[in-house]
């Protein structure tokens, strides 16, 4: 199968619409004639098999004794869980709830599951997303996932109630009064499907702004009702919420968060989308095998088979054949897609996640050959022709301002190219402030550097700079990268087309030095360190870009004894965020004030959390990315 992206592959679909962490996704594993076969990994939910039972085993006697209801365990720490949890406390009322518990009743439910309810909302949860899993009779279960955004709501006759309790309900918004259909009940809250609108928050709600035609059954998009001021201004709110309950700072030591940085798109802007599908019911999959016409083309979608993502609150999948977030590119290629899917819908034995991935064309030769007539030409239409790539193994070119970076399709990148210039310019902007008259950094660690976007990016403004990422593959990219733009910007037809969007453009008084040295390892980030002894702390920055669990404690206690001058930390989830830099600056006074007490001891100074702000990468959604920037002082 070609890299060129032209013809697409499918894979088992993950357990949700949204990409799975890497650890726990189902490997894929290559047979000779391209087909694709999932490998089961330990602990996988439902990948699992029973042991056979041997025939002359007698089956284990049932006791008759009703199992006692074991109750659900507390959240994690700092889970998306853990943020909804402290949200129903905080509406509910922390002494109402701890009443509640020393009296055993928390997990009494006024609702059944099924039963409609008028609710008012309090409040909105940050919180992320969520996974649940219910019985729904004695044949099936319920399972899906909800997302930040969901609202936090009681009663309206919540005085009738032994038990004061909490309604967790999407597309709703504060001070409105909706009608709820429970489906889940938890400690002291319930969660419930959205069923209408009774009274609107007319300050806020305007429906007439909803440009998608599957806006609360499909459960990607949570704000489209919103003004894009006022998304931006709730999503400033998450990370002050964020850092108030989750760093254990005092409000004096934490500044004022910044105002949200939106997307220069707000829809259409979307480079990656995994639709995915169930596989024909077995009995209908097995007569078609029988008769042997499960190969043959079908002409009209069947009605079981539904392409898109999952219906809201639910591992459904709900049928989807346009994303208005998602770019044109991609909406175009899906329409195709779905169209092969169909035509081959009673081949699939399970179901299957497509990827669709807005793209440069990759099949260009960059640099260009030194014998191409029309260099001008040649340039311009790799920086500006896109296409979609629908296979998982082939390769995504992207430009960043005047970079390029090219990485596998299936890894990692951020979905939103759009506000990528504005994110990286910040960054540097807060390592270099132009009215700073401190000794100007030289260095650069990029921790979990990925495919190279912080270090490639920021190259110009350093002598040195050292990556490390997990993925070794990510490492080639990030290497490859390197070698790209430079051969690259060697090109001045290259430096001319780029110039207008280039970083190196933008208004800020930092110029660009030489070209720095760039070295990239695989490891993880705690071990960071040991290679990188020898850089000046003083001259020396540290980007720290970790997944959603955020850094480990060891991670955290290296960078304390390093102590470098800045540290940048950007995060997809503020609430560990929130516990990281927290625990940084606990752990930074700890070791001050250790040093005061030892003759002759080293103080290395302490860290002034200099700034907060987010980042919108996905408008019309409630996530929101955090920049926090730390200087030594």
């Amino acid at each position: 199968m070609s890299d060129n992206g032209h013809v697409g592959h499918v894979r088992t679909a993950p357990d949700s619409e949204l990409e799975a962490p890497e650890s726990k996704k189902p490997r894929l594993e290559a047979r000779g004639n391209g087909s694709v076969t999932l490998s089961k990994e330990p602990n996988q939910e439902n990948m699992t098999t029973r042991p056979s039972k041997e025939k002359n085993q007698p089956e284990p006697k049932k006791s008759k004794r009703r199992s006692k209801y074991k109750k659900p365990t507390l959240p994690e720490p700092y889970s998306p869980e853990d943020v909804l949890w402290r949200e129903i406390k905080s509406v509910l009322g922390a002494g109402v709830v701890e009443t509640a518990i020393e009296e055993g009743i928390e997990f009494e439910s006024p609702f059944s599951p099924q039963e409609e309810v008028e609710v008012v909302v309090k409040a909105l949860s940050p919180g992320g997303e969520y996974f649940y899993r219910i019985s729904e009779g004695n044949t099936h279960s319920r399972r899906g996932h909800r997302l930040a955004g969901d609202a936090v709501a009681v009663p309206t006759n919540e005085e009738q109630h032994k038990v004061p309790w909490a309604i967790i309900v999407p597309f709703s918004l504060p001070g409105e009064i909706v009608r709820a259909k429970v489906y889940r009940n938890a400690r002291m809250h319930s969660v419930a499907d959205f069923v209408r609108v009774v009274e609107p928050n007319v300050e806020l709600r305007d429906d007439s702004r909803i440009q998608c035609r599957y806006f609360r059954k499909c459960g990607g998009c949570q704000y489209q009702m919103l003004s894009y001021e006022t998304q931006l201004s709730l999503k400033r709110e998450v990370i002050v919420k964020a850092y108030q309950n989750f760093s254990e700072l005092s409000q004096s030591s934490l500044p004022t968060v910044l105002p949200t940085i939106g997307s220069p798109l707000q829809y259409g802007y979307r480079t990656k989308i995994t639709p995915h599908f169930e596989a024909a019911p077995k009995s209908l999959l097995k007569k078609k095998q029988q008769s042997n016409t499960d190969k043959d083309e079908v002409k009209e979608q069947p009605d079981w088979l539904k392409i898109g993502f999952n219906l809201v609150g639910s591992r459904k999948v709900l049928d989807i054949e346009e994303c208005p977030i998602a770019t044109p590119v991609i909406n175009e290629a899906l329409t195709a897609e779905r169209s092969r899917v169909i035509k081959n819908a009673y081949t699939f034995q399970r179901g299957a996640s497509l990827i669709l991935r807005d793209s440069l064309d990759p099949s260009v030769t960059l640099p260009p050959d030194s014998s191409e007539p029309d260099v001008d030409l040649y340039l311009s239409n790799a920086l500006n022709k896109h296409l979609c790539i629908a296979s998982h193994k082939a390769s995504i070119r992207e430009k960043v301002g005047g970079f390029l970076f090219e990485y596998p399709a299936s890894s990692f990148f951020q979905n939103n190219n759009s506000v990528l210039v504005p994110l990286t310019d910040y960054v540097k902007e807060a390592i270099f402030p132009s009215e700073s008259e401190a000794l100007r950094p030289t260095h650069l660690v990029d921790t979990y550097c990925g495919s190279g976007l912080f270090a490639i990016t920021l190259s110009p403004y350093f002598k040195t700079i050292s990556g490390i990422e997990l993925s070794t593959d990510s490492i080639r990219s990030a290497q490859n990268n390197v070698k790209l733009n430079n051969a690259l910007r060697a090109i001045p037809s290259y430096n001319k087309l780029i110039s207008s969007s280039s970083s190196s453009s933008s208004s800020s008084s930092t110029s660009p030095t030489q070209v720095p040295d760039i070295t990239f390892r695989s490891g993880t980030a705690s071990d960071i360190f040991s290679s990188v002894s020898s850089f000046p702390r003083h001259e020396t920055v540290i980007v720290i870009d970790p997944p959603r669990k955020g850094c480990d404690e060891e991670f955290i206690r290296q960078v304390v004894k390093f102590r470098p001058a800045v540290l940048v930390y950007v995060s997809c989830n503020v609430h560990t965020q929130a516990r990281d830099v927290g625990m940084l600056l606990r752990m930074v006074d700890e070791a001050e004030t250790e040093c005061g007490h030892v003759e002759g001891g080293e103080r290395r100074g302490r860290y002034e959390l200099e700034s907060l702000r987010g980042f919108d990468l996905f408008p019309q959604t409630a996530h929101v990315e955090s920049v926090a920037v730390l200087r030594l002082v």
